[in-house]
């Protein structure tokens, strides 16, 4: 069966869903939940690194950690850019204070720091904090 490889961010696992119903709701078949949620949803780093290695469908991470101002000053604009950006890409936040290992797995050298996976690696990353238009024009 042809489709996107997603992997759920509840329960961590990997749903093959057709292209066509992307934007249609789609859910996990282990869970229920929503697998393009709309919103960005904060991960855990074992999540976070089962996504990038098998999604399909880009996931944009927000590297942040909550004594940062910047990181603070984004957070809704990257709320802002998950709703427009729907059912093409996924955007997911990851605490690096929660999860140190992950800043040093990524090479997070400062934050906000946003990286795009897609098809198992690394497309691109930009560090600092942005504006909703500019991540969707970054992520899209």
């Amino acid at each position: 069966m042809a489709g996107k490889k997603i992997t759920c961010l509840d329960c961590g696992q990997v749903n093959r869903v057709p292209e066509d119903k992307l934007n249609a709701g789609p859910k996990c078949g282990t869970c229920g939940a929503a697998l393009m949620p709309g919103k960005a949803v904060e991960v855990d780093f074992a999540t976070l690194q089962k996504a990038a290695r098998n999604d399909d469908v880009p996931l944009v991470v927000d590297f942040w950690a909550p004594w940062c101002g910047p990181c603070r000053m984004m957070a809704p604009e990257f709320s802002k850019a998950a709703q427009t950006l729907g059912g093409s890409v996924r955007l997911v936040k990851l605490n690096t204070e929660d999860h140190q290992a992950a800043g040093s797995a990524y090479g997070i050298r400062g934050i906000p720091t946003m990286v795009k996976f897609a098809g198992g690696r690394e497309l691109k990353r930009q560090s600092g904090a942005v504006q909703a238009a500019a991540i969707v024009n970054w992520a899209g």
